[in-house]
């Protein structure tokens, strides 16, 4: 027989503890379906709780439909869907554990002392919030390198299937003023200025990861002395730390031009005359092909075309996913 205990001196109130309890107790199948539920004055009894008390518990377990009241007969436990043996719910066919992890947070709210009308409003909430928050999606960087969020922009929206905004960060306030729901995306570099304006306008924010560019490091040791290497990009600041890091680790032994994508002139000196070009970004890569196609006729010997992987890393795109609920 199962037993209930109420603690006299705990902050949750007796009522609260019982109602876990009995919940606990019908969820775990220590009740199952059909058990008829102790009297109010068998329960009175035991826990030393008032009788109108108990009432109480139990009508709040028939609202949320765990019991029902037969007349004359008593308070039973009702079958619940997970216990009728339901046709199967396609998201639990693809993500069969999601049952067992809604329950073990329900088991953790109610022993934390929440009753199950603020558990669901809880989740209620935190779905709401979400909803709202993956409703709108920005994108924000500094204006100065207002590239590399056009390349953010274009890989977000191939991957989340939704359209996503640039705003440079200089003008996050101003756009939050406006609309505040949503949710701001921008890499860690920036994190800590996003957050500054978006913190106060309950706006939250998502840092992501950029491609490390290892691959590229690799080759640029790699190189022979002299070679003449070309660099583009739609981005300045990958521009801008590619030719730091190319003169830090080969010095004057190569000759290193770069292009930012739209300066056609610098991209077809590059074309003419670079050995090797490196499209830091895939948005760069086709210009790039088709400079070199156009000046085919000019070049003796085509230069090799290296092309990086994505700006934004898997893992970060695979967690913004989550975030978003997609």
């Amino acid at each position: 027989m199962v037993q209930f205990h109420i603690q006299p001196d705990s902050e949750i109130p007796a009522s609260t503890q019982l109602l876990n309890q009995i919940w606990y107790a019908i969820t775990s199948r220590q009740f199952p379906p059909g058990h008829r539920l102790p009297s109010t004055r068998a329960l009175a009894m035991q826990t030393g709780l008032h009788r109108n008390t108990i009432s109480k518990v139990y009508r709040h377990l028939e609202e949320d439909g765990l019991v029902e009241s037969r007349a004359g007969s008593g308070i039973y436990v009702r079958a619940q869907p997970s216990m009728r043996n339901p046709a199967p719910i396609p998201i639990l066919e693809k993500y069969p554990q999601a049952e067992r992890i809604v329950q073990n947070s329900l088991d953790e709210l109610l022993k934390a002392g929440c009753s199950l009308n603020q558990a669901r409003d809880l989740f209620l909430a935190e779905i709401d919030w979400r909803l709202r928050s993956s409703a709108r999606v920005l994108v924000t960087v500094p204006a100065d390198d207002i590239g590399a969020g056009r390349l953010m922009v274009d890989e977000l929206e191939q991957s989340i299937q939704r359209p996503v905004q640039l705003v440079p960060l200089e003008e996050l306030a101003q756009v939050l003023e406006q609309t505040p729901a949503g949710t701001v995306v921008t890499t860690r570099y920036f994190i800590a200025r996003a957050e500054a304006i978006a913190a106060p306008k309950s706006v939250r924010v998502i840092p992501i990861d950029i491609y490390d560019y290892a691959k590229e490091i690799q080759l640029l040791k790699k190189l022979p002395k002299g070679t003449s290497l070309g660099m583009v990009s739609l981005s300045s600041g990958i521009l801008r730390a590619a030719e730091v890091i190319a003169y830090s680790l080969r010095g004057d032994e190569l000759l290193v031009m770069s292009a930012q994508l739209g300066d056609n002139y610098k991209l077809n000196a590059i074309v003419k005359s670079a050995q090797v070009i490196i499209s830091f970004d895939q948005a760069s890569f086709p210009a790039v092909k088709a400079a070199v196609q156009a000046a085919r006729e000019d070049i003796i010997r085509p230069p090799q075309l290296i092309c990086s992987e994505n700006y934004i890393s898997e893992k970060s795109i695979d967690f913004l996913k989550r975030e978003l609920g997609l």
